[in-house]
């Protein structure tokens, strides 16, 4: 087993159902509250772990598949641990256009991972984002909520030795 599926199941291990159950006291007795439910549990552990799914469809008596397909379907959940920085690579029409397709590839390879890939470290999330709005900075990524333009490819190595 590779060491990011250890320390995913490690995690899950620690799942502390008490944790949930104090969540959960909030919204007792009250209708339509998987979502929140959902964002809470993820505030907890940085992501949704499978024991946690179980145990909110089984005090929320839904099925696990409904729980499922909610966290599944909104982009805000994360059935996998996240890295500590996210980084997010722009790939909106200017940054396309001034050159963003080589900073993205690089990118990838110095973190060692593809578009929604965890470092096994859990230090680096690589996402790609459709704009980020920083068009006049283009090529631009973020780390978290700091924005880098002007980017190049040589650019790349030393700004992630800072995080």
């Amino acid at each position: 087993m590779c060491q990011c599926c250890q320390e995913a199941n490690a995690r899950e291990d620690s799942f502390d159902a008490a944790k949930v159950e104090e969540l959960l006291q909030e919204f007792a007795g009250k209708k339509g509250v998987m979502v929140p439910v959902l964002q809470k549990v993820q505030d907890v552990y940085g992501y949704l772990p499978r024991p946690a799914l179980e145990y909110v469809a089984k005090k929320l008596r839904i099925p696990i598949s409904k729980v499922y397909g909610v966290a599944t379907f909104y982009a805000q959940f994360h059935l996998h641990p996240r890295g500590k920085n996210i980084v997010r690579v722009c790939r909106g029409t200017a940054c396309h256009v001034r050159g963003v397709t080589k900073v993205a590839e690089r990118m990838q390879e110095l973190l060692g991972v593809g578009v929604g890939g965890t470092t096994p470290d859990l230090k680096f999330t690589y996402e790609e984002v459709a704009c980020i709005g920083a068009c006049g900075l283009a090529p631009v990524m973020m780390i978290n909520d700091r924005t880098f333009g002007k980017l190049t490819p040589e650019k790349l190595k030393g700004i992630i030795e800072d995080y």
